[in-house]
Formats: structure tokens, C-alpha cells, sequence
């Protein structure tokens, strides 16, 4: 039977292992995908200690992981578009998990991947890219704008660095010194998060920023709220966060509105094919070192994105 990593109750690292569950089959507007890879991100680990079961609710075992590309194997009900034989990539359906031989990905949200776009870079483009392509999308910066990312070195942050600095927004983001090489390559400013924040920033832009891109929450995000321009922005959200909804509100910022759609995620695919986005891969591990990767991102200091491959 095929394998998968899931988690068996909620908690920590000694809930994970690997369990061999039937082969999916794909329901209404459902793709059975034969997985080559899958993106690794924090919510997996989230999702696996239980802190967000009270929207995200599992039935175990649960296979970890949210984001997959492969190939087509089976197609449900109504769906259009898809055949078998397919290279797509996408969210994973409601109950699935992409650490696995196979997944199943909701049509709607499933894209075709380019041909000149790898398997593992697709893999990343669901959560993290699409997550700062729909943060971006709220903000609605206009070139000559800044925006502060926290936590800029991660999959969404190096994304969102991307896409805004093409829109012609200046980017300046919280990290480590460690990562600065990575941000200037991004062309984005590193603001070193073991000093003091305001007073870099400040230094910067005196008036304060734009805009606020959240992916840290708790005490990154209280630091830099107080760093935005008097400008008003009218009912447009100054601070949206992919990482801290509750904060962001108490801050008077907001939660990023995923859409998840196959336009957004073709649309994606489509810079990274045409050398515009560049998903930054930093660490690639196979199904067997799932544990790995998975720990790797757990740790909070992972530069880029980390993709588990899936022959």
C-alpha cells in the first residue's frame, strides 16, 4: 500500500510516523495526484501540535503537509480541465496531506505545471507564494510605496520580497544576520532583528512605512506596528498577517484572505518559468527523511523553502 507521514494525535515530533493507507480515491472536483513533491511550510507542525484544530479539525492518522505537485492518476466527478497524465500542483483536498506517495487536490485550486518549471519549485508555489501574492493583492501598494515583511528569509517573506520589489515597492525585512545575503539578493533591505528594529527602520524612513507583512505574529508584529506612516489608507488594510490573526487585530491590522484559486497559481507558475520568482529551495529531503524537513522548518531559522521529493 502507499506510504505516507502522518501524525497520530495531536503533540509533538513523537506523534509522527510513517503509515500505509489505501490509495485515495479523488471525489466530486477532486484530482487523485501522484506526488513528486511536496512543499514543507510551519503550518504542518501547527497543524500536527493541535494549535489550530479548533478550524482545522484532523481525523488520524493525519498526513502532514498542505502543498503537492505530481501527476494526474485520477479524476473525479464534474471535473474539467484535468486528464490523467497531467503535471499539476495545488493545495491538497480537505483530509489529505502531501507527505506521500499520493494526494488528493481540489480541481478549483489545482494548476498545471510549465514545462519549464520543476516539480520541486511547483511544489512551494500553494502556500507560501500564493499566501504573499494574496497578502500583496490586499495591501495594494503602488510603486514607490515600502512595506516591512517580519520574518523575510521564509518561504512567504522571500515570495512576497519578490513580487512587491517588481511592483516597484521598496522592501525591508526582519531577520537574522545570517540571512542577509539572501534578502539583498532579493533586493530587499535587512532589518537585523537582534537590534533594535524601530530605530533601524527609522533610520530608513523616518515618517515610518507603508505597509506591514506579517509572518512571525506575537512580539515581531507588536515591534513594527508602530511603524507605519500617518498616511491614511482609507478602508485599505495596512497590516495583514499569514501568521497571527489575533494580533494582527489588536495591532488594527488583519488576517491574509487566501483565494486558492487555479488563476492565482498558473499566474505564479508562470514568473517562476519566465525567471521572475524564484521560489528559493534551499534544502530538499526524500519521503524517507520526512522527519527531517519537517524539523528543519520546526526550528523557526530554515532560509527559503524546504521541499520533501517523492520518487
Amino acid at each position: 500500500m502507499p506510504r505516507a507521514y502522518a501524525f497520530t494525535e495531536y503533540g509533538g515530533v513523537d506523534t509522527q510516523d510513517f503509515v500505509d493507507l489505501p490509495e485515495p480515491t479523488p471525489g466530486p472536483s477532486e484530482l487523485l495526484v501522484q506526488v513528486r513533491a511536496a512543499g514543507v511550510n510551519p503550518i504542518d507542525w501547527k497543524i500536527r501540535a493541535g494549535h489550530l484544530q479548533a478550524f482545522m479539525p484532523v481525523t488520524f492518522p493525519a498526513v502532514l503537509g498542505r502543498e503537492v505537485s505530481g501527476v494526474v492518476r485520477g479524476v473525479g466527478k464534474d471535473v474539467a480541465g484535468f486528464a490523467v497524465g497531467d503535471e499539476v500542483f495545488g493545495p491538497v483536498a480537505p483530509g489529505s496531506g502531501g507527505y506521500a506517495e499520493f494526494a488528493l487536490v481540489t480541481a478549483t485550486s489545482a494548476a498545471k505545471k510549465p514545462v519549464h518549471v520543476s516539480f520541486t519549485d511547483a511544489a512551494t508555489l500553494s502556500v507560501a507564494a500564493g499566501t504573499a501574492h494574496d497578502a500583496l493583492q490586499q495591501l495594494e501598494l503602488i510603486e514607490g510605496q515600502t512595506l516591512l515583511i517580519t520574518g523575510i528569509g521564509g518561504g512567504v517573506g522571500v515570495a512576497a520580497a519578490q513580487l512587491a520589489r517588481d511592483a516597484g515597492v521598496f522592501v525591508l525585512g526582519t531577520g537574522s544576520e545570517s540571512k542577509r545575503a539572501l534578502v539583498e539578493s532579493l533586493g530587499a533591505t535587512l532589518i537585523d532583528y537582534h537590534q533594535d528594529v524601530a530605530g533601524q527602520v527609522r533610520q530608513l524612513f523616518p515618517d515610518g512605512v507603508d505597509a506591514v507583512l506579517d509572518v512571525v505574529g506575537g512580539d515581531a508584529l507588536r515591534d513594527v506596528a508602530g511603524l507605519l506612516s500617518p498616511f491614511d489608507g482609507g478602508d485599505v488594510p495596512r497590516i495583514v498577517s499569514s501568521a497571527d490573526p489575533q494580533t494582527a487585530a489588536e495591532v488594527g491590522g488583519t488576517s491574509v484572505e487566501r483565494q486558492q484559486t487555479t488563476e492565482v497559481y498558473t499566474a505564479l507558475a508562470q514568473l517562476v518559468a519566465d525567471g521572475k520568482l524564484d521560489p528559493h529551495v534551499e534544502d530538499t529531503f526524500t519521503l524517507d527523511q520526512a522527519a527531517e524537513a519537517l524539523a528543519g522548518v520546526e526550528g523557526g531559522h530554515s532560509r527559503g523553502k524546504i521541499v520533501i521529493t517523492v520518487s
